[in-house]
């Protein structure tokens, strides 16, 4: 542990005192926590997608109902469980726990992870939950093959034996469909493609709304890009489009700040501003979408600190009960100052938003907003 970490965790009840002056004992939240969490290096990263997650209440609630079951080998997700069941518990309102568990499980299944170099938070966000979803499907496998030899029932089809979708792709899994019509016979293909997280691209001075726009924007193939037809039994020009099918409860959007230059050979950050809404309606949906209701609220945001992917600082403000707070590591404070600035692209040097997420509207009315 650094003297950084040290000195953190002595100075937690100076911190946790001014978190509470600051929100106030009559509008502190019933059964709420807010900790900090020690940085062990290089793991702000980590700290900054832990704090966003913890504060999405689907998430956290799946995850504590998994603390509750019965004891399982561990894990990425037992240890997950364990620090979100730790925060969830203690008996002080506010300050500070060090992840030790977490990231040494971390660090021991994925050698990414296993270094004193700065990582990037979508990259791990990404990583987190495929796993956590992969650890859940395995889980229910084994479940239906202890069924089936109880049973005596080996011979399911095959079409039963894929995998079946977990609490994670509920929360945050949407699907993608791929357009493309032929500019001859005007036949349109589509196919579906899911995600947990949606990845644009960023402009200078541009928004939210405009980079998903963007995103959706109509391309034309044509010269060597040709589209091979099968109705036309050949190549023709084709348009392309991209368009949202099935909006997810939670929308993960990652802007890509990190840009691989030729010239350079290595990668640089795009320090654009980009101006988002506290609310956010997606228009880039499929004629056919699933679900209707366009509309999400704000409710946390990742933001890189730094000229570069393998330097600078990670820090996440969430919404919680309707306050926003600054989860910088070990330190947490009121921080609707800094989400009015990046809202407004005020200058702020260092300070971009790189992932947000954003919930369906009225998602957490009754708890934390």
């Amino acid at each position: 542990m650094t003297v950084r970490n040290i000195a953190s965790i002595c100075n937690m009840g100076t911190n946790a005192s001014a978190l509470e002056k600051d929100i106030g004992p009559e509008q502190f939240p019933i059964n709420e926590h807010y900790f900090g969490l020690v940085n062990f290096g290089n793991t702000c990263y980590c700290n900054s997608v832990l704090q966003a997650l913890y504060f999405c209440r689907p998430f956290r609630e799946n995850v504590l109902a998994y603390k509750a079951q019965q004891k399982k080998k561990e894990n990425l997700l037992t240890c997950l469980a364990d620090l979100f069941h730790s925060i969830a518990t203690q008996k002080k309102k506010v300050g500070v726990i060090p992840p030790k568990k977490f990231i040494s499980r971390l660090r021991k299944e994925n050698d990414l992870f296993d270094n004193y170099m700065q990582q990037d938070a979508h990259e791990f966000l990404n990583y987190l939950l495929n796993t956590i979803a992969d650890i859940l499907q395995e889980e229910k496998k084994q479940e239906k093959q202890n069924g089936k030899l109880k049973n005596g029932n080996m011979n399911e089809p095959a079409e039963n034996n894929k995998p079946e979708l977990t609490w994670v792709h509920e929360i945050f899994q949407g699907t993608l469909t791929n357009e493309t019509r032929c500019l001859n016979c005007e036949t349109v293909s589509s196919k579906d493609e899911d995600f947990l997280d949606l990845s644009v691209d960023v402009e200078q001075n541009t928004s939210i709304t405009h980079c998903l726009r963007d995103f959706s924007n109509t391309e034309t193939l044509c010269s060597e890009q040709k589209y091979y037809c099968e109705t036309c039994c050949s190549k023709q020009e084709a348009q392309k489009r991209m368009r949202v099918k099935k909006l997810p409860m939670i929308l993960a959007l990652h802007l890509k700040r990190f840009k691989y230059m030729e010239q350079l050979h290595r990668y640089t950050k795009l320090s654009y501003r980009v101006v988002f809404p506290l609310e956010l309606r997606l228009f880039n949906t499929s004629s056919d979408a699933v679900n209707l209701d366009r509309m999400y609220d704000l409710v946390a945001v990742v933001v890189h600190c730094g000229s570069g992917p393998n330097r600078g600082h990670y820090i996440t403000i969430v919404k919680s009960h309707g306050f926003w707070l600054l989860f910088d590591d070990d330190i947490v404070e009121v921080g609707m100052q800094m989400i009015v600035s990046e809202r407004s692209g005020a200058e702020t040097v260092f300070w971009d938003v790189c992932v947000w997420t954003f919930s369906k509207v009225g998602l957490f009315s009754h708890n934390l907003t």
